[in-house]
């Protein structure tokens, strides 16, 4: 918005040139959305803690975590609006493949707001099944966004590039394409799948203080530099890269999720203030999943969220040996021979002694090294 009202004064004030800059504008972002978690969350807050809003503890999760019961959560609304205040104010609005980011982030943050106020209202009824938005609600939403995107890329290419692609890391200028054989509805499917995923994952890993936050902001500011280097013709070109014109935009996108996530860390740190529910853990993964979509880097997300996957991974080999297990010797044998000492992945290292912030830390830091190996596909290609 600032991009358009400023533009047309440059020819008095040479100055404001420097707003056509997407450098400029997704610092601008990042700072601003940092600022406004600071400006919004004391009061979001104390009106949680007001309406007894409080997280309600997962089951399976470590003793240790039973005295979090009283810590107000639906704080991802904080994360929602220091991200789109920002992206609206630095961002070009015409730019498709920012609204397309935007009504993704936005739609799973609406599904998550609903979760968590339905597992809410279910605990201030006295349920003990705090289940919140029925399972397969749930999963119909998450289904219906990425059939929607998908086919929309599909039938509606939002660059020169046919929109039913993809790229993998490592290879230089190869786009696979399923629609040049027929199989368009192969990459719907496909898209389907990334989204769906990438919020799961998001979701899951969000299960101690700070953890799903920080990696969120680590591999957000991952996708925001290859953004920037796909966006600009010269650098995509020289890195030999597919150029995408306009993706560039997502760079002030992604810069905003990143103050916005830095900022929460301020009152999600241990021991967290505010929990961001999964009004914040579905927005960020529908988020990361959108953004990886758009710039045709799907499988690099697997890369780039190493950490959600391995989170992820952790719970599906949990239920399925378990399930086997129990079947073919019998519930005590299952009970007593998992393959982790509790799912995910997080709290099994708490079981196996870990201290929580320890845990956080240590995830981060493989999350840096998982994004820096996401960027040296760059030139190892």
């Amino acid at each position: 918005m600032l991009n358009y009202l400023l533009t047309p004064l440059v020819k008095y004030f040479g100055f404001l040139r420097i707003f056509n800059y997407i450098s400029f504008r997704a610092a601008g972002a990042a700072v601003s959305a940092l600022l406004l978690t600071f400006v919004f969350a004391p009061a979001i807050i104390r009106r949680l803690r007001k309406m007894k809003l409080h997280q309600v503890i997962r089951e399976g999760t470590p003793d240790s975590h039973q005295e979090k019961k009283t810590t107000p959560t639906m704080g991802g609304l904080i994360i929602l609006l220091a991200t789109f205040i920002p992206t609206l104010l630095w961002a070009k609005l015409s730019n498709r493949y920012v609204v397309i980011a935007l009504f993704s982030m936005l739609w799973m943050g609406i599904i998550g707001f609903l979760d968590d106020y339905l597992k809410l209202k279910q605990r201030l009824l006295g349920r003990r099944d705090n289940t919140g938005l029925v399972e397969k609600y749930k999963l119909a939403g998450q289904l219906t966004l990425g059939l929607v995107l998908g086919y929309s890329l599909w039938q509606f290419p939002i660059s020169t590039l046919p929109g039913a692609s993809t790229t993998l890391p490592f290879y230089k200028y190869l786009l696979i394409v399923p629609a040049s054989a027929g199989f368009a509805w192969v990459y719907v499917l496909f898209v389907t799948f990334v989204i769906t995923g990438a919020t799961n994952a998001v979701n899951i890993t969000d299960g101690l203080d700070g953890l799903a936050a920080g990696l969120t902001a680590i591999a957000i500011l991952t996708f925001a530099l290859f953004a920037y280097v796909i966006g600009r013709y010269d650098a995509s070109q020289y890195l030999q890269l597919f150029y995408l014109r306009g993706a560039g935009e997502l760079t002030v996108f992604c810069a905003a999720i990143m103050g916005a996530c830095i900022g929460f860390l301020w009152y999600n740190t241990h021991p967290a203030q505010v929990f961001m529910g999964d009004t914040g853990s579905l927005a960020l993964g529908g988020a990361l999943g959108a953004v990886a979509i758009l710039l045709k880097s799907e499988f690099l997300l697997v890369l780039i969220g190493g950490v959600f996957v391995a989170e992820m991974t952790s719970v599906i080999i949990q239920r399925v040996v378990f399930k086997y297990r129990r079947k073919r010797h019998g519930l005590e044998y299952a009970q007593k021979n998992r393959v982790f000492r509790r799912a995910p992945l997080h709290h099994h290292f708490e079981v196996g002694g870990w201290d929580e912030a320890q845990v956080v830390v240590r995830f981060w830091i493989l999350g840096i090294l998982c994004a820096f190996l996401a960027l040296s596909t760059i030139k190892l290609r």
